[in-house]
């Protein structure tokens, strides 16, 4: 079975994406910061990344960047999920290593056409 790692700090976001990655088949694991998202990144690597930009302790490009210089880190489909709509912000996800780019608010229509579209559904 796929991971997924959810990372937002909202809980209510966590568990809405969690729902829908679970009934795309992928087993969710969440993460409420860039940090915490790295640290299991380093335990087990996932095959797919559902990331927030606006985090507190490290926020979602910074994970990104990060996550990219691990061993293993270019293995991840990470696709940005946020309110950060504006084409400077989603380039730079893009330059950083995004797979993907979707705003919010988000449906499980879109979070499983965007999935599809990188080749994990």
């Amino acid at each position: 079975m796929k991971r997924c790692l959810i990372v937002d700090d909202s809980r209510v976001v966590r568990k809405v994406a969690r729902r829908i990655v679970e009934d795309l088949r992928f087993e969710a694991e969440e993460a409420a910061d860039g940090a915490q998202a790295l640290e299991n990144c380093r335990k087990v690597m996932p095959d797919a990344v559902l990331l927030d930009w606006n985090m507190p302790v490290m926020n979602g490009i910074d994970f990104l960047r990060a996550l990219r210089r691990e061993p293993g880190g270019d293995r991840p489909i990470v696709v940005f999920c946020t309110t950060e709509n504006d084409m400077s912000h989603i380039a730079e996800a893009m330059r950083s290593g995004a797979n993907e780019y979707i705003m919010k608010p988000f449906d499980s229509e879109i979070i499983e056409s965007k999935f599809s579209e990188v080749g994990l559904v």
